[in-house]
């Protein structure tokens, strides 16, 4: 049972597809002030077809057919307005660099980007909201801690679930009178369908035997934990327990999916290695000209199985200080050159020798410095799981983690990177894969924009 909006994606698609097919006949429209005869629109409808394509790639770069699109209306408007300019970007390269299909419709072109963009907006703000969504079914939530107050407060503050959590229950008071009784006067006055509890919570064992009673009334029930992950997209930090580990993570070979993993990174990586060392020569120039030290780094990381792995970046610190347990060491500042480098990610170009040499792929989690992983061993309990596969030059944690630990320890940051890459470890597929870069190309494009 799936407590997200599973159809959420299909439906957006077509109502996006419909909006700009509309939006192509209010142009029509608009630029005529007639309504346009059925041999008009279907003229300019065959290459805007096309468009349509890629305009929906694009869309789905920009993330707006993830599952929590729909809630961030406030954001809506200047995603799709940044979405938009890429659009407008691709569609007079289109129709003027490709002159396939007879026409130039600069007027309706431009009427076309300013109808598109206020249709797709009304649609994605008030349509979805009338078409996609049903009515939820009444919830209780059974268990304790944060990622139980995380969970209520996601899935009831937003209307894109499934489910509607009428009652939330602490298993911290299992063993008070009158427990159970409480629960049971909610499933019935409200007409509860599911309940979602908290399986590997020390205190559910005397609440199973009550559980086992509802099965007969037609109640569902999942662990807490599930949906959670399916909402959040990483594995909740208080799951983690050896027995999560046995149940979930294998270190037998996926031999199809390495086999592809592998030729995606040589396909790839081999020819951004010949583009990069384009780069070379200016990085080595402005280097020399900022503080004529050296043009490169070498530095020591954590790889597949806990093995040092050697890495290559261009320099954008005053020295390479690796000690970064240490409380002793000198500061250690970013060069001006440096700044530049590490802000447009061409100081990891390097790095793609390593993805080549096979010690590194280009989707996974990120390698660590060995004096960070000594000491979040010790601090982060199961940290060095996320040594089972190759690191990677882009990750899970990198795209969808707010706040990344950057050149210092973070124990509270990096506990939670870890429940992201746990995610990746367990869902790894080259689907999840293609999604990450994807989406690291979208940051890429942002950054390079700026």
């Amino acid at each position: 049972m799936s407590f997200l909006n599973r159809k959420e994606p299909l439906i957006l698609l077509l109502g996006d597809i419909g909006s700009f097919v509309l939006a192509l006949w209010l142009s029509l429209f608009i630029r005529n002030l007639e309504v346009p005869s059925q041999d008009l629109f279907l003229i300019h409808l065959l290459p805007f077809g096309l468009l349509f394509i890629v305009w929906i790639f694009v869309f789905y770069i920009s993330g707006l057919y993830e599952k929590h699109t729909t809630i961030l209306k406030s954001r809506l408007p200047s995603i799709l307005g940044s979405t938009q300019l890429v659009n407008s970007a691709v569609a007079v390269a289109f129709f003027y660099l490709i002159p396939f299909f007879g026409i130039t419709p600069k007027t309706v072109l431009f009427i076309y980007l300013f109808v598109s963009f206020a249709v797709v907006l009304s649609w994605r703000i008030y349509g979805y909201f009338i078409i996609g969504r049903g009515r939820p079914s009444n919830a209780i939530l059974i268990g304790s801690g944060d990622e139980m107050k995380e969970l209520l407060e996601e899935v009831n503050s937003n209307p894109i679930y499934s489910i509607k959590f009428i009652f939330s229950v602490d298993l911290n008071r299992a063993d008070e009178k009158g427990f159970w009784d409480e629960i049971i006067s909610h499933i019935y006055s409200e007409d509860v369908s599911v309940i979602a509890i908290d399986l590997s919570n020390k205190n559910v064992e005397p609440v199973l035997p009550h559980l086992y009673n509802l099965i007969f009334s037609k109640i569902s029930f999942v662990d807490m934990h599930k949906i959670y992950e399916d909402i959040f997209d990483r594995v909740p930090l208080s799951l983690i327990k050896y027995n999560w580990f046995l149940e979930n993570i294998s270190t037998e070979p996926r031999v199809t999916y390495d086999a592809y993993k592998r030729i995606m990174d040589i396909v790839i990586s081999l020819p951004l290695t010949l583009l990069s060392l384009i780069f070379y020569p200016f990085v080595w120039l402005a280097i020399r000209l900022d503080d004529g030290g050296t043009i490169f780094v070498r530095q020591e990381r954590v790889g597949r199985r806990g093995q040092a792995i050697s890495l290559l970046k261009f320099r954008s610190m005053e020295r390479n200080d690796l000690n970064l347990g240490s409380d002793t060491h000198r500061e250690n500042k970013v060069t001006r050159v440096g700044k530049f480098l590490r802000d447009t990610r061409i100081d990891e170009l390097p790095q793609l020798w390593s993805v080549l040499k096979g010690e590194m792929s280009l989707i996974g989690p990120r390698p660590e410095l060995p004096s960070g992983v000594a000491h979040y061993i010790k601090e982060i309990p199961y940290y060095n799981v996320r040594h089972l596969i190759k690191p990677g030059l882009s990750g899970w944690a990198q795209i969808y983690q707010e706040k990344h630990p950057h050149h210092g320890i973070d124990i509270s940051e990096t506990a939670n990177k870890l429940s992201y890459d746990l995610y990746y470890i367990k869902n790894r597929s080259l689907l999840l894969d293609i999604k990450i870069a994807l989406r690291t190309l979208k940051t890429l494009a942002s950054i390079a924009g700026k």
